[in-house]
Order: C-alpha cells, then structure tokens, then sequence
C-alpha cells in the first residue's frame, strides 16, 4: 500500500508527519506544495510542538509485507 506523506516543521522547530493513504499518481509536486501552504495558511492542523509553520518534504512510501511460512 502506498501512501503520500506531508512533513512540515512546527513552532519548536520538529517535524510533524501526515499521512494520506492511497494518493493519486502520478503525484503533481504543485498540487502537493499547494495543499501544504493551504493547510499552513488556514491552521488547519496542530501538534504537540505548536502550529505548523513551514514545509519540511513531502515523500510518496511504499510498504511491503511479505509473510515467511514457518510450518
């Protein structure tokens, strides 16, 4: 399962991660600074270090689980 991660720095200088699971592809890195600046701008999210000041990165992560048969 892919998902699109947001990172963004808060007031104290951290970086805070959200998580957005199965994101469109191909990923349009516009859109995606665009919706960032968007949730900074409106306060839209919070953290424990304070609000949201800057972007930080923004990275599409890829899991894989392959089970290992131990019968």
């Amino acid at each position: 399962m892919k998902k699109l991660e947001l990172k963004f720095e808060n007031e104290d200088g951290k970086t805070v991660t959200y998580s957005l699971d199965k994101p469109v592809e191909p990923v349009d890195p516009e859109a995606v600074k665009s919706a960032m600046d968007e949730v900074i701008a409106q306060n839209a999210f919070t953290s424990s270090g304070g609000d949201l000041i800057a972007k930080h990165s923004a990275r599409i992560v890829e899991r894989n689980v392959e089970e290992i048969d131990l019968a």
